[in-house]
């Protein structure tokens, strides 16, 4: 076999090699994004015309939220939000729409507390894509419906699924960093949870006002 071929063939397997590991690279990165964002992954995958656009938009975020001082709250911080959360829900029995509205207003405040920029939704939503991506939806879904409550269109049980919602991220918040980070999303109870209280209000006799 001649000099040449031999060439050939050394360079037709350095090539091989070289395509071998970028498919290996970029199937590791697609399971690292996919285990980190979990469904805000296919979410972006579907706004975006090319799984390469979503994934670098991904990556984006992630080297955005680096470049933050996300900081964890102390013990004591953490204590008084969780009593706010008790007392907003409290409120929601006689005031619901007010308790949601609260709610949403007690959420940007722990974002804040913790490093994250709240002047827009749509940054918000991008930036607690990074660690909180399994949970998002539920910051989503309350968000719409504070909005719609705003304008007294949203039902009283509505109002109480936001409330739900507005939570599941609201614990995350308050939870420690480090076991987020890692992909450890169990939430920090805050108190009696919405429907406890609502069972302890058929007990008691309390109603909602309004008769809904």
């Amino acid at each position: 076999m001649s000099t040449v071929i031999w060439v050939a063939v050394v360079v037709v397997a350095v090539v091989a090699i070289i395509a071998v590991g970028y498919v290996v690279l970029q199937q590791q990165r697609r399971h690292r994004l996919r285990d980190r964002f979990g469904p805000e992954y296919e979410r972006t995958l579907q706004e975006r015309d090319t799984r390469q656009e979503a994934e670098q938009e991904l990556i984006a975020r992630e080297q955005r939220v680096n470049s933050l001082d996300i900081r964890p709250l102390d013990s004591g911080t953490r204590d008084t939000y969780a009593k706010k959360w008790m007392e907003v829900q409290e409120r929601f029995v006689d005031a619901p729409g007010f308790a949601v509205t609260e709610a949403d207003h007690l959420v940007t405040s722990v974002m804040a507390e913790r490093g994250y920029p709240t002047e827009n939704f749509e940054q918000r939503l991008s930036d607690l894509s990074v660690v909180h991506g399994r949970t998002l939806d539920h910051y989503r879904q309350a968000h719409e419906i504070s909005s719609r409550a705003a304008h007294k269109e949203a039902s009283t049980e509505e109002l109480r699924q936001a409330m739900v919602h507005y939570r599941v991220l609201f614990e995350e918040l308050l939870s420690a960093p480090e076991g987020a980070m890692n992909g450890d999303h169990s939430p920090r109870h805050t108190g009696p949870r919405l429907e406890e209280t609502a069972n302890d209000d058929e007990r008691t006799g309390r109603h909602d006002p309004r008769g809904r």
